[in-house]
């Protein structure tokens, strides 16, 4: 959905969309399983810099929710992700902001969005908060034991007959303590 300035001009625009997976590019890693479902409104905010400059930005409030499948970080198994978020956005055109020289931004400058033409693009919108409500890493479970660094056996499954590094003498006073440490 493509949401235009000019349409912001004449009123508010309600939006209550499904977006079908394969829809959002979301990388190679991550699987959208169900549906985008994507509600809310885009309204245009004016913005006066003085008495002949106005800039129009674009503030977008809503909630999504869907399902994804991602890697595990430790076995790379599939693992199921529910992911629902409410969203309070402010984008602004690009270049409006930007400055000649070096200078220092704020916290509040850090939170705002940039567009460039006539509008934005909903799934792009959704495409960024998605990648950014999901865990850095994932994992299936806590007890996940992983893959074997030697042979990529995957640990949960099988066991592998992979010789067992000698560990460095340097370390074998922390060995100790973690000895003791589980008794």
């Amino acid at each position: 959905m493509f949401i235009k300035i000019k349409e912001l001009e004449l009123r508010k625009i309600v939006f209550d969309e499904n977006i079908p997976p394969g829809i959002i590019d979301l990388g190679e890693d991550i699987e959208q399983k169900t549906p985008v479902t994507v509600s809310g409104r885009a309204e245009l905010i004016r913005e006066h810099r003085g008495s002949h400059e106005v800039v129009e930005d674009i503030r977008l409030v809503g909630k999504f929710a869907t399902q994804v499948k991602v890697r595990c970080a430790r076995c790379l198994e599939p693992v199921g992700e529910s992911v629902a978020e409410d969203f309070d956005l402010l984008y602004r055109p690009m270049g409006v902001d930007a400055m000649s020289d070096e200078s220092a931004i704020s916290l509040a400058d850090t939170e705002i969005g940039y567009y460039q033409g006539e509008g934005l693009l909903l799934e792009d919108v959704l495409k960024e908060q998605l990648l950014l409500a999901l865990p850095v890493k994932q994992i299936c479970s806590a007890e996940c034991k992983g893959l074997c660094p030697h042979c990529g056996v995957n640990l949960n499954v099988e066991s592998c007959d992979c010789v067992q590094i000698v560990s460095d003498p340097r370390w074998a006073a922390l060995e100790d303590i973690r000895k003791k440490l589980e008794r």
